[in-house]
């Protein structure tokens, strides 16, 4: 099997790395029992498995953040198969060196019967044109194609494209699958002599973002320093951070100080600190903590804290929540950020929070009353019920309340919420029902 970077520069794709290539390169899994974390996708008996297990590849699009091992899946499929491959990065390359590709595939298949399989990093990078330059080639079987991309590829890929290929999603690597990287890089000597102390492993494991390239080569790097400083034969924590060039956080997803940071931002929210706010924000992010968890206090926040003193703070809430899902991180921290200073900003009203608590308990106190009979669809007589849009200003004097609870006043606006407060005046008067 062949990997072409150029016409004479032929390499097999299952080479072993040099010596010096970064440790993430050196590390790179060679067999699917090696390979750490998408335990989804690799499932037994899943398609992308037995597509690598079986050596019979398909034009795939692999999504997923950085360092969640779609190069690594793209050469364990190459690896498995008797197909030539050919790796390309958009960044770089244009429409020629696809061209150019595509020519050698085409070559390849006529003279030795041999297909082709071509890597293309950072596809989103690639515009329209060069795009469709790819569509004969892969809807013809010419090539396989493998498309790499941080980007949501339904907001970044052709539809066209997109059909002739099947979307694989990779999910960030945990905490504890990337400490197994890092343990397997100590264990099989990466570090030489040098022992690491536990807190630095855990420290790159936590801190890395997900990321098993930036552990890995931080690891590295922490290593080399380690080795230069005076007398030093440990890798420290010091050495850690300094290699990631961020400091150990007091913050544990699992552990007690995970719900009194978030704890500390809907307070910090509540009391309208848009600094405050931001700072536990960037906390939580920092420790690697789930973005979805932090937006969905977001958008509690909004309906508890705020309500209708500003109703459009639960649709940047629940915009903040599309965002993540949609983009992920490191992206959607701006959306975070965006919502955190909105929410923070906003008129402040638990009016909508005091409602609903004191219906729950009127109910729960005093059992449910059936609604009065005009109301019910079962019991309605034609003409009882008295239609508001009848009524000059749509508003009809009946009684809408059940019999047990008339004239419960369960929703009261507060002053931030003075508009409601004169509308709903207004309302009780016209219905008869003044204070």
């Amino acid at each position: 099997m062949q990997r072409l970077f150029g016409d004479d520069a032929p390499s097999r794709a299952d080479a072993v790395a040099p010596s010096g290539a970064p440790l993430a390169t050196r590390l790179r899994p060679r067999t699917l029992d090696e390979f750490v974390g998408q335990d989804r996708l690799l499932q037994p008996g899943s398609a992308l498995r037995t597509a690598i297990e079986e050596g019979r590849p398909h034009s795939m699009i692999l999504h997923g953040p950085p360092g969640s091992g779609k190069t690594t899946l793209a050469r364990l499929i190459a690896e498995s198969s008797s197909a030539a491959f050919e790796e390309q990065s958009a960044v770089q390359a244009g429409r020629a060196e696809v061209r150019a590709v595509i020519e050698r595939a085409r070559e390849r298949l006529s003279t030795s019967g041999t297909r082709t399989i071509f890597f293309l990093d950072e596809i989103h990078r690639f515009n329209k044109a060069q795009q469709d330059a790819l569509l004969p080639a892969v809807e013809d079987g010419l090539i396989t194609l493998i498309g790499a991309t941080t980007e949501n590829p339904y907001f970044e890929v052709n539809s066209a494209l997109l059909s002739r290929t099947q979307v694989y999603v990779l999910e960030q690597l945990s905490s504890a699958q990337i400490r197994t990287l890092l343990d397997r890089a100590v264990h099989r000597g990466e570090c030489g002599t040098r022992t690491v102390e536990p807190e630095a492993l855990e420290f790159l494991a936590d801190r890395s973002g997900g990321d098993a390239r930036t552990a890995l080569n931080a690891l590295e790097l922490a290593c080399q320093t380690a080795g230069e400083g005076p007398g030093s034969d440990s890798v420290t924590l010091a050495y850690a951070e300094d290699a990631l060039q961020r400091r150990a956080l007091l913050y544990d997803r699992q552990a007690d100080y995970h719900y009194d940071t978030i704890s500390a931002w809907i307070k910090a929210t509540r009391g309208s600190d848009p600094d405050a706010s931001l700072y536990y924000l960037a906390l939580m992010l920092e420790g690697g903590e789930d973005p979805r968890f932090i937006v969905r206090r977001m958008v509690v926040l909004a309906s508890e804290d705020i309500g209708n003193a500003d109703p459009q703070a639960l649709t940047v809430a629940t915009a903040a929540a599309q965002a993540v899902e949609h983009v992920g991180l490191p992206e959607a921290q701006f959306a975070l950020a965006q919502a955190a200073i909105y929410l923070s900003l906003a008129p402040k009203s638990d009016a909508t929070k005091r409602a609903i608590v004191a219906a729950r308990e009127l109910i729960s106190e005093r059992g449910a009353d059936l609604p009065p009979s005009y109301l019910r669809s079962s019991t309605r007589k034609r003409g009882d019920y008295d239609n508001p849009h009848k009524r000059p200003g749509h508003v009809s004097p009946q009684e809408l309340m059940p019999e047990s609870a008339i004239g419960r006043r369960l929703y009261e606006p507060d002053e931030a919420e003075a508009r409601l407060r004169e509308h709903l005046e207004e309302i009780r008067r016209a219905r008869g029902r003044g204070s």
